[in-house]
């Protein structure tokens, strides 16, 4: 209800004398729009309304909250007559549809008269939109005449949903005349979003003509593999990029770990002319996180000032990661520090960067102060704290954590038993870590389970390595490389050397890299490296 509240809290814009005038002068947007909403609450009552500027008041009722004024508004059509009018009948459909009710929308829908392709449309996107697909296909298999919009909404639809293979058929199904590039880039779409790269690829070089958005989304599904190579070719090949393409580059390099490669095309995008946003400056200041750069950092904060960059949370908390992971816990709390509203996003950006850092205490601090200020914390706030506990050795202290997730509904994924394990495990304490990783609702991952073992080596307890190698199994996915290189060395611990030999000539059979011959310390350092390492992430 923030929303409507907000909305409420407006000053009177408009001329009360001639609201409908004032209504059609400020239909520019939709935050004009829904000052109007404000106007029609205020005079309701007392006021003679004009029926035609009711479309244009639905317009701004575009989620839930809103649910009440379509409601009102639909009454008002009723009690003027002019709910069979098909424009006002559709901008209802549409309103309650958008509204969450596709229910109320059918039955307005099918009320009517007299419905054209907008309104056929506006109930096949209010189905698809809430989820049900199989109305979705009999409203289209019913419409006369169906238009382009039609056939996109299809398409989008159920790629959108994951079904690429419903929504190709309907993609060659569409008749020539049709398909124009909104609907070959819905399609490629789908693909790229699913990481479905061939057959993206495939419907892309068949394309006739290209536009922004599918150049754009070809690059980021190939980040999105990790194919940072396939990435760049497309790229190359854009004859005009735009200010999406380059952010989009830019923030492939950074999801793919290529840092220095981020900030040379933030670089290049400088040369081409652009200016960066908000988005450009997120991407940038996580590739200087990644690369600890911290003179980079501090200069994309000086740019972001002089240039007048929007400053979002999402800005703020980039800036706060950055100077974190930096090691500039200074700069990091001062910029936190000056945040007027800080939300969620500010809140675990500042607490990982304690974490990141070791400051312990300073993460259990600021998660109080946290829930002082009446933000609530997230399952990603408890897996940063719950590893942090870890890594300081705070047994009680996450126990007392775990507590409060209870206490928020949040329930413990796979990260967060990876945390409890390790933090037991570090603490000696095998056989509550084993009996935890038992009771899990979900198979643990190698992390979890290399978290267990690593721990049996630090404590040389090989009883307990045996039984938990036994439980996953020595030749199940689940048990990696680094797993049987540290079963190995707690065997070799215990002077159990045909044990130990066994395992490393099984996993040269197995294909490993890893050969006999090399020395325990360095296989050692090796495993506990990878295992630290998978925590981390």
């Amino acid at each position: 209800m923030q929303q409507v509240k907000k909305i409420g809290g407006i000053t009177k814009s408009f001329n009360p004398s001639n609201w409908s005038h004032s209504i059609r002068n400020n239909s520019t947007n939709q935050a004009s729009l829904k000052r109007a909403l404000v106007l029609y609450k205020q005079t309701r009552h007392d006021t003679t309304h004009d029926p035609t500027v009711i479309p244009q008041l639905l317009k701004a009722c575009d989620s839930h909250p809103f649910l009440p004024y379509v409601k009102s508004l639909h009454a008002e059509s009723i009690k003027a007559g002019s709910d069979v009018d098909v424009f006002i009948g559709t901008a209802i459909v549409a309103a309650y549809a958008k509204c969450g009710v596709v229910c109320d929308a059918r039955k307005v829908f099918d009320f009517m008269h007299e419905r054209n392709a907008v309104t056929w449309n506006a109930m096949i996107g209010g189905y698809l939109r809430n989820g049900d697909a199989k109305s979705a296909l009999l409203a289209f298999e019913e419409m006369p005449g169906k238009t382009r919009v039609s056939w996109s909404q299809m398409i989008g639809g159920f790629a959108r949903n994951g079904d690429t293979l419903t929504a190709r058929k309907f993609f060659d199904k569409v008749p020539y005349e049709l398909k124009d590039v909104v609907i070959w880039t819905m399609m490629v779409d789908g693909y790229a979003k699913k990481g479905e790269m061939e057959d993206a690829r495939e419907v892309f070089e068949l394309m006739p003509e290209r536009n922004y958005f599918v150049w754009s989304s070809m690059v980021c599904g190939y980040c999105k593999k990790g194919d940072v190579m396939e990435a760049e070719a497309i790229f190359r090949r854009i004859p005009v990029r735009n200010l999406e393409i380059w952010n989009s580059m830019i923030a492939g390099y950074v999801q793919n770990g290529c840092g220095e490669k981020a900030l040379e095309a933030f670089g290049e995008m400088g040369v081409d002319g652009f200016e960066p946003d908000e988005f450009t400056v997120v991407s940038v200041l996580s590739a200087c996180a990644q690369l600890g750069d911290l003179d980079a950092g501090k200069q994309m904060h000086h740019m972001i000032e002089c240039k007048g960059i929007a400053v979002n949370q999402f800005v703020l908390s980039g800036l706060i990661d950055m100077y974190a992971k930096c090691g500039d816990l200074v700069n990091a709390r001062l910029v936190f520090e000056s945040c007027n509203e800080r939300n969620v996003f500010c809140w675990n950006a500042m607490i990982a960067g304690f974490a990141v850092n070791g400051q312990c205490n300073e993460v259990l601090e600021y998660l109080d102060r946290m829930e002082e200020s009446n933000i609530r914390p997230d399952a990603v706030t408890f897996i940063t704290v719950l590893s942090a506990c870890a890594h300081g050795g705070l047994v009680s202290e996450a126990l007392e954590v775990i507590s409060k997730m209870e206490e928020y509904g949040i329930e413990m994924g796979i990260r967060h038993y990876g945390c409890m394990v390790d933090l037991l495990g570090r603490a000696g304490r095998l056989k509550e870590a084993y009996e935890l990783i038992k009771r899990m609702p979900m198979k643990p991952n190698e992390t979890v389970l290399g978290a267990m073992i690593g721990a049996c080596w630090i404590h040389s307890d090989m009883k307990m390595a045996e039984q938990v190698m036994k439980m996953i199994g020595v030749d199940s996915a689940a048990c990696v490389n680094s797993h049987n290189v540290l079963l190995s060395n707690i065997y070799a611990a215990s002077e159990k050397w045909e044990k130990s030999e066994m395992i490393r000539s099984s996993m040269v059979d197995g294909g490993s890299e890893k050969i006999p011959g090399y020395e325990r310390k360095e296989l050692c350092c090796e495993a506990t490296s990878e295992v630290l390492k998978a925590n981390e992430d």
